[in-house]
């Protein structure tokens, strides 16, 4: 919201300097987040008068104009036509230098001298009218300077309003917070024109369909228009706020909604047929052809403006072409309506049409000022473009809404804020901000809120206003009283902050990736058409197809951030992310969100070293961290499942994760087709778990076992396999004995080739034997050896390597 020094002061008075109203306004929480200043360059430009107006004797289409300021004359050269005796207007004298550049000089022109130019508003940079010289009003102060005479030099602030301050979206809200933070009253505009009459009620009509959605809807007319450009104070004002100036009737609704915050909209009466207005809801499909020149598609949600035939606006978003003001209009029908903000806010995103009135009404804007805007708007009306305001006013206004009565504590105040405000200090600051106090009952007031303060609900609302202007900074800092609360920690707490341990320690690096996603993601990693995934949840008013569905695996997140690293030479990866996917569900309006853990890595295990080699990362480095990770949180009889139902993964070299007979995620090396469609040259490794599934397995307790007093014995065992045997069998096996001695089996070594025959491999394994009670022989575990290598020949065809 653009605010303008010089138009809030002609509503309140500002007996400070710039940078203590902006930290006045920003520490009531209107923060002012720039502050410029404009109306400079103006010097040698002053105002002077016309004396007398003469032919040049050396050329037909030049003049010699005599001018005077108040103690100074002038002569100067001009060849614009619309200039007469007695008009006041803009000299610029030599020295002078134009916002176009040019420099003003005294210069003889056809044999007389010429002390200055007379300038037009394009030449001064003051509008786009070159047709002849500006003209200024008559009561414009002689000699002086024309920034100061038109009021250019302004500063204008530009301030951040939340959304549940919509009061403030206008010049007087913004008053009124600065009468209400220096002890004043607001000047407001006054308006003279009646609203009984019974004229208008001859001439036009309004039907409310649909009151919910329009619940006040006011009428005035003003015939005998002439539409043409407004008056330069208008057009500047506007200019200073963001809106260009269109002609003098929009020009004043323009006007009038900066002012009050009140969106209005003049209709050329004469194009109404059967001049009257109905309020109804928009047919399914129906057509409309917006201001804009869009033809655009409505549906049964949104509220029509229309006349006794069609539609002619969008209710509190755009007019239509059908209805708007032309150059030969003569007759206007103002109109200054409420309409339901959340129904407003709904049609103007569907539409994709944010206008400063569907942002205000979208709001919510004062739907007790409607008539007296409705006044104002019609007495600027008939002052700027002539003409006569109509008798009387139609104000359709079936149900009306009441103003809120909120009881109010005034010890309360004092408890919620921790300090000492008196009761009289409470009550003014409340009557400053036009509230109504009754305080009959001493420590129950009755406050009633006026029409433009909707955001007060709750004795809570009304402890913040008074802590508003009494000022934050002044609240006292106070420790909590009573004793700290006990808060149970929450196992997925702990399983969290274990992930992040864990993955950070063996390098990973943590990502976060978009939420908002394309469809297309999805091929990329080869999903099938009948996969749930493939149900996504789309957004109702998207940026862009890319950004269109909620993701429903954070797999294509990542990929996408290995091209993107790829692409800038980080060839070594170890990235993860612990986030949120979403599904539809079924009769409801909001998704399910299940978060999933993710990781990839990809390149070297190391970045180069004198000291170490470096080898490619490959599947095992991943299925190790998840191993460490599983240790971690507790989680035992983990398996690696071999698969190739995983679209994504390559065939042979991905498996499930199973515990006991629950299948919690899935790793392995990604399938080269999807590689090529990323862009990705080499090869990468994923997993993805469900975190419910990790917090589900996890244990938080761990028990101590006593260290064993007793020495462990060792016995390593060498034995030739099949190639395709997984390892994973050969462990399960030796459990399976329940050997009550065995505490460890542990890998050491794989080898293939001679003299280890072609589809063979030879595996290394150490077992650990230990009793808790005794230190055992060499016959027992000779003997356990025995039974372990005899039920690896019987079962797994497992041989003893020579």
């Amino acid at each position: 919201m653009k605010a303008s020094l010089n138009w809030l002061k002609d509503y309140v008075e500002i007996p400070m300097g710039i940078d203590e109203l902006v930290h006045l306004l920003t520490m009531a929480g209107l923060e002012v987040e720039g502050v410029s200043s404009v109306g400079e360059g103006f010097n040698k430009i002053v105002v002077a008068e016309i004396d007398s107006i003469q032919k040049h004797p050396n050329a037909d289409r030049l003049s010699l104009v005599q001018l005077r300021t108040l103690d100074k004359r002038f002569s100067i050269v001009c060849g614009a036509t619309n200039i007469r005796e007695g008009q006041r207007v803009p000299l610029a004298l030599p020295g002078a230098r134009l916002p176009n550049g040019m420099e003003i000089k005294r210069s003889k022109i056809r044999g007389e001298i010429s002390e200055g130019m007379l300038c037009s508003e394009i030449e001064l940079g003051l509008g786009q009218d070159a047709s002849g010289i500006m003209i200024l009003d008559s009561n414009a102060p002689l000699g002086a300077n024309l920034a100061e005479a038109l009021g250019l030099k302004d500063t204008i602030l530009d301030i951040n309003i939340t959304p549940n301050r919509p009061d403030c979206l206008c010049i007087l809200g913004i008053a009124r917070e600065i009468a209400a933070l220096t002890q004043q009253k607001v000047k407001y505009p006054v308006s003279s024109l009646p609203s009984e009459g019974g004229e208008i009620y001859r001439r036009t009509s309004v039907t409310l369909e649909d009151p919910d959605l329009c619940p006040r809807y006011v009428v005035r007319m003003i015939e005998g228009v002439r539409i043409g450009p407004s008056p330069f104070w208008i057009k500047d004002r506007l200019e200073k706020v963001g809106i260009r100036s269109i002609n003098n009737v929009v020009d004043v609704t323009n006007y009038v909604m900066m002012e009050y915050g009140q969106p209005l909209h003049a209709f050329d009466f004469e194009r109404l047929e059967e001049r009257r207005i109905v309020v109804r809801r928009a047919k399914a499909g129906e057509e409309f052809v917006t201001l804009d020149g869009v033809k655009r598609v409505l549906d049964e949600e949104m509220l029509m403006i229309c006349d006794g035939v069609k539609p002619v606006a969008i209710a509190g978003v755009m007019g239509g072409l059908n209805s708007e003001i032309q150059e030969d209009t003569k007759v206007i029908l103002l109109e200054s309506a409420y309409f339901h903000p959340t129904n407003n806010r709904r049609t103007s995103k569907k539409l994709g049409l944010e206008t400063e009135a569907a942002y205000r009404f979208g709001r919510g804007i004062d739907y007790g000022g409607c008539l007296k805007v409705a006044n104002r708007a019609a007495q600027l009306i008939q002052e700027l473009a002539g003409g006569r305001v109509i008798e009387g006013a139609l104000d359709v206004y079936p149900k009306p809404i009441p103003n809120r009565l909120i009881e109010l504590n005034p010890e309360r105040v004092r408890s919620f804020l921790g300090m000492e405000i008196p009761n009289e200090r409470i009550r003014i600051f409340l009557e400053n901000l036009e509230l109504q106090v009754d305080q009959t009952e001493e420590n129950r007031w009755r406050v009633l809120t006026p029409s433009f303060r909707r955001d007060l609900e709750r004795e809570i609302d009304l402890i913040e206003e008074v802590a508003r202007l009494e000022g934050y900074e002044k609240i006292p800092s106070t420790l909590p009283k009573g004793p700290p609360s006990v808060r149970e920690k929450k196992k997925s707490t702990f399983v969290e902050k274990k992930i992040y341990e864990t993955l950070i320690l063996h390098g990973y690096h943590e990502i976060i990736s978009y939420s908002f996603t394309s469809p297309s993601t999805l091929n990329g990693i080869g999903l099938p058409p009948e996969d749930p995934r493939r149900n996504m949840v789309r957004i109702l008013n998207p940026l862009s197809e890319e950004t269109s569905v909620m993701r429903t695996s954070l797999i294509p997140g990542l990929l996408e951030t290995a091209r993107y690293n790829l692409y800038r030479k980080n060839l070594n990866l170890k990235i993860f992310e612990l986030r949120k996917v979403y599904f539809p569900k079924q009769g409801r309006p909001l998704p399910e969100e299940v978060t999933y853990l993710a990781g990839l890595a990809m390149g070297m295990d190391r970045d180069p070293h004198w000291a170490f080699l470096q080898r490619s990362i490959d599947f095992y480095d991943v299925k190790g961290l998840l191993e460490t990770l599983f240790g971690v949180l507790g989680i035992e009889d983990v398996q690696f499942i071999p698969t190739e139902e995983i679209p994504y993964l390559h065939p042979g070299r991905a498996s499930m994760i199973i515990v006991g007979r629950d299948s919690i995620g899935v790793l392995g090396e990604v399938h080269p087709r999807v590689l090529a469609h990323f862009e990705i040259p080499t090869r990468a490794y994923l997993f993805e778990i469900p975190f419910e599934k990790l917090v589900v397995h996890a244990k938080e307790e761990r028990k101590f076992n006593p260290l064993p007093k007793y020495p462990a014995i060792y016995r390593d065992l060498s034995i030739v396999v099949d190639e395709q045997l997984e390892v994973e069998r050969i462990r399960e096996a030796i459990w399976s004995l329940q050997e009550p001695f065995i505490h460890e089996i542990h890998l050491f070594d794989v080898y293939r080739g001679a003299p280890i025959p072609a589809g063979k491999k030879g595996l290394s394994y150490r077992i650990r034997y230990q009793a808790p009670d005794r230190t055992l022989t060499d016959e027992e575990v000779n003997h356990s050896i025995g039974k372990v290598i005899s039920h690896l020949r019987e079962v797994l065809k497992a041989e003893l390597r020579q």
